[in-house]
């Protein structure tokens, strides 16, 4: 353990510590009176002695940051933000996040706690292939590296010939990235018929099954361990596999109070019951916050762990309560696509967004309905371009007849669907 005395701490300890933390957060935020402080005062907190219970508590969800988009949610004086990061989403504007000197140096001991539990030591190198600029990951763990005392790669995402360069050359320990980038640079690795000297991985920010851990584990010769983080919450780091039991991630609870809620309801759910992830970010100065239902589905574990930590472990997430699909990292929207599609002449407003899942890595399929004949191709590409240059991220465009695409005549249309199995979706997705 990075920090046992935290990571091994007694339940009861932890409890009066997270008490006395909450009582401070409420304090704070009914001093400043922003949104969250105005919610307690209309649910009759009207002090940090009122708070028995997490769960009489208000709630908070990403429309309150896009509401008071860019700053207006901060805890802090502006001139006490030493940095901003904000979510991959694509498209408008991203959900930004501050962070105060504090806030850094809590977010760099979470993920190097995060890389320890996955075995790295002051001694290991580290081929950091996250990411790096606003969106989270490539920083964090980066910071974490450091503050563990490890030599960092900061290698950023793809470059694969220059990646290899460096496995060969340098011989890192650990490898961080995406599940699917594990993928892809484990397959160039092994057409380059190289010997690998990778012991351990932590891979994150975006769902990922224990099918491609087991296809990772096999093409990389390593242990794969699951992180989990947001940036609205602090970044990678909120919680973390342990390599001992790769069963669950522990979740940091003397920094982050976790819940699990009924997406319809709002109700907490019993340990063990799928339910959305809700944290309370006590110990953050720039933008703490209260209940901060993430969208992700996921179940808590508080049995004894083979590692020895007494956090609580929370399931790898297995959806999301919205329609949004993440692909190779990138947050995509149905509505985005939307967008594209019908910002292209001749396209009808009728589509499905596809994930197809029939191979371990996950791609993006478009059906939509437009132009017959010898306009398809051109109709194709343009459409695909477009969706690269709005989402970030390549998708196949299947052009379909007009009528193919299922109507409704009441509710809600169907615009996405996983396809992990059986038959096609759509006639005319056989061979996509």
């Amino acid at each position: 353990m990075f920090e046992p005395a935290a990571e091994g701490m007694s339940t009861d300890e932890r409890a009066t510590l997270q008490r006395g933390a909450l009582r401070g957060l409420v304090d704070r935020l009914l001093a400043k009176d922003g949104v969250q402080g105005r919610r307690l005062r209309e649910a009759g907190i009207k002090a940090a002695a009122d708070v028995d219970d997490l769960a009489m508590l208000p709630t908070t969800a990403k429309r309150d940051l896009w509401d008071a988009y860019p700053f207006g949610m901060l805890a802090v004086p502006r001139e006490d933000v030493v940095a901003v990061h904000g979510s991959s989403g694509t498209g408008g504007r991203p959900t930004l996040v501050g962070y105060t000197r504090a806030d850094l140096e809590l977010w760099s001991r979470m993920c190097a706690r995060a890389l320890v539990a996955a075995g790295a030591t002051a001694e290991s190198t580290i081929q950091n292939a996250y990411g790096y600029g606003l969106f989270t990951g490539g920083i964090g763990i980066h910071q974490g590296g450091i503050t563990l005392g490890a030599t960092v790669l900061p290698m950023s995402a793809g470059q694969t010939e220059r990646q290899l360069t460096m496995l060969r050359d340098l011989r890192p320990d650990i490898l961080t990235c995406t599940p699917s980038y594990a993928i892809y640079l484990g397959e160039a690795a092994r057409n380059a018929g190289m010997e690998l000297s990778l012991k351990a991985g932590v891979f994150g920010a975006e769902p990922w099954s224990e099918a491609l851990r087991r296809q990772i584990e096999d093409l990389l010769g390593i242990k794969a361990c699951d992180i989990y983080g947001l940036s609205e919450v602090i970044g990678p780091g909120v919680a973390s596999e342990c390599i001992e039991a790769q069963d669950g991630l522990h979740v940091n609870e003397d920094h982050f109070l976790v819940e699990t809620l009924d997406p319809t309801t709002g109700k907490p759910t019993e340990d063990g019951v799928p339910g959305e992830l809700t944290f309370t970010t006590p110990t953050k100065e720039a933008l703490p916050l209260l209940r901060y239902r993430t969208g992700d589905i996921a179940s808590l574990n508080r049995a004894p762990c083979a590692c020895g930590r007494t956090l609580v472990r929370m399931s790898k997430v297995t959806g999301r309560v919205d329609d949004m699909v993440v692909i190779r990292g990138v947050n995509v929207y149905p509505s985005e696509v939307e967008a594209v599609l019908l910002a292209q002449p001749g396209i009808a407003p009728h589509y499905l967004v596809v994930v197809d899942r029939r191979t371990p890595t996950a791609r993006l399929l478009v059906a939509c309905e437009g132009p017959a004949g010898p306009e398809v191709p051109a109709a194709t590409d343009a459409l695909a371009d477009a969706l690269r240059q709005r989402l970030g991220i390549s998708a196949e465009v299947v052009v379909l007849p007009a009528g193919t695409v299922p109507r409704v005549e009441a509710g809600k249309a169907k615009r996405r669907v996983d396809w992990a199995d059986g038959p096609a979706p759509l006639p005319g997705l056989e061979t996509a």
